[in-house]
């Protein structure tokens, strides 16, 4: 049954949540952009071109489409936290619109997605390293560095939401200098006969874009992160949205500049073959073969900020939910302004899911796997969506600016038609296992919803 009115008030704190302390620390509009944009760029940006090259020049079309997408996303995130500044993000927005199921949907779906990301960035971050300390003939020594790289940033949150900031901010800005080298010096470099054909693949037009775009998918999420966070963030009516438009857009803008130069830089026959673009680009630049090993510490530093966000991110969601009894209490715990418990959790499995990803030489699962946490994001991404949509056609007006309304239903259409198009390109295979994900979490709500009920009896009796 819908909610027509406002969310149900939790209960009050439990008791174990502390005071706010040194640690526990709100970030402002500069974090909160450097948020979005650390966990939408992290270590895919190093391998994009290469990756979409076989398609031809066409797929910088499937760039663009999804820029346009993930603004329009971001900025109907930007709508719904200015109504709704909780920690949550697509959660809150699901449970106000939908109740309580849907609300438990985009919270579990999102903490899938989360703690999977993590898993599958860390496991990238170990072939950078590989360039540095030469470490993959021994698989005892790739799991331990696979798991070191997920518990730093694991340490950074669990040591308190003033430190998340300050390693975010500092991951952002030393990753971004190698990358405007790329996007920027590439240009001075670019020669057009480098680019190649602009449909390479033999497919048709549409099916070139389709194709390239399903690649790209993944490297766009992160867009809802200041959402998520928006309890933490200072003045969230104002700066959750501001940071969101404007993360989401300059990430977008650097990952159409550094494909472009490097496709400019590097012949097409060459970069198709490519395991390290960026590289092969700074060599093409500037000569010599020092570029693989400034662009393995610029992967690393990526991939280490966006691990540190996506920690957080992993911890938010259930503790919203857990603070209205649709997620195990456990998850309520907090201590230096960072859920532990939901931290804790997350990179255990994550932990986990690298080890099983070693261990047994599942690479075409985990591939999979990769490719579920693109489905599995867009679950509450349309809830989200599809919760601005009834805020604006039932009425709701003080949800919503009057003046805006046409604006902001456009908006939110165009929204939710990307988020169908990410579950088309995502895969049969991917929304084949993101669909078992859903069902055991309805097990769990079923479970959750029961001793919720039980404990409101036993409460009246």
């Amino acid at each position: 049954m819908p909610h027509t009115g406002t969310v149900t008030k939790p209960a009050p704190a439990p008791q174990h949540e502390e005071l706010p302390s040194k640690h526990d620390r709100r970030f402002g509009l500069p974090i909160a952009t450097t948020l979005v944009m650390g966990n939408i760029i992290g270590g895919g940006i190093f391998l994009l071109p290469a990756s979409v090259a076989p398609f031809g020049t066409i797929s910088l079309v499937a760039f663009g489409v999804l820029t346009v997408g993930a603004i329009a996303l971001a900025l109907v995130f930007g709508r719904l936290a200015h109504r709704h500044p909780q920690t949550g993000g697509p959660y809150v927005y699901a449970r106000e619109a939908f109740g309580d199921f849907a609300g438990f949907l985009a919270s579990w779906s999102y903490w899938i997605t989360t703690w999977v990301s993590n898993a599958a960035l860390a496991v990238a971050a170990v072939g950078y390293l590989d360039v540095l300390l030469p470490i993959h003939g021994s698989t005892f020594w790739t799991i331990v560095a696979a798991l070191t790289v997920q518990w730093l940033p694991a340490l950074a949150n669990l040591a308190g939401t003033r430190y998340v900031g300050a390693v975010q901010l500092v991951s952002t800005v030393l990753k971004f200098a190698p990358l405007l080298l790329v996007a920027v010096g590439g240009l001075f470099f670019f020669h057009a006969d480098n680019l190649g054909p602009f449909r390479a693949s033999g497919d048709s037009s549409l099916g070139a874009v389709s194709a390239s775009a399903a690649i790209l998918l993944f490297s766009y999420l992160g867009v809802e992160s200041a959402s998520v966070s928006a309890g933490e963030v200072r003045d969230p009516e104002r700066n959750v949205g501001r940071a969101t438009v404007v993360g989401t857009g300059l990430a977008a803008l650097l990952y159409l500049l550094c494909t472009l130069a490097v496709f400019g830089t590097v012949a097409h026959d060459r970069l198709v073959d490519s395991s390290a673009p960026f590289s092969d680009a700074v060599n093409a630049m500037f000569g010599g073969t020092w570029g693989g090993t400034a662009v393995a510490i610029a992967a690393l530093v990526s991939m280490l900020g966006a691990l540190n966000g996506w920690t957080l991110l992993s911890a938010q969601t259930p503790y919203a939910a857990a603070k209205d009894g649709l997620f195990p209490a456990v998850f309520t715990k907090k201590k230096r302004g960072t859920p532990t418990a939901g931290v804790l959790v997350a990179v255990t499995l994550a932990s986990l899911l690298t080890v099983y990803n070693y261990t047994a030489g599942s690479a075409g699962v985990f591939e999979t796997l990769v490719l579920v946490t693109t489905f599995t994001a867009t679950v509450p991404y349309l809830l989200a969506t599809a919760a601005q949509i009834y805020f604006l056609l039932s009425g709701q007006g003080h949800r919503v600016s009057g003046p805006r309304l046409a604006r902001d239903l456009v908006l939110a259409l165009a929204a939710f038609g990307f988020s169908l198009w990410l579950v088309g390109g995502a895969g049969y295979a991917a929304v084949y296992q993101g669909v078992l994900f859903l069902f055991i979490g309805v097990l769990v709500y079923a479970w959750m919803a029961a001793r919720k009920k039980r404990t409101a009896a036993d409460a009246t009796d």
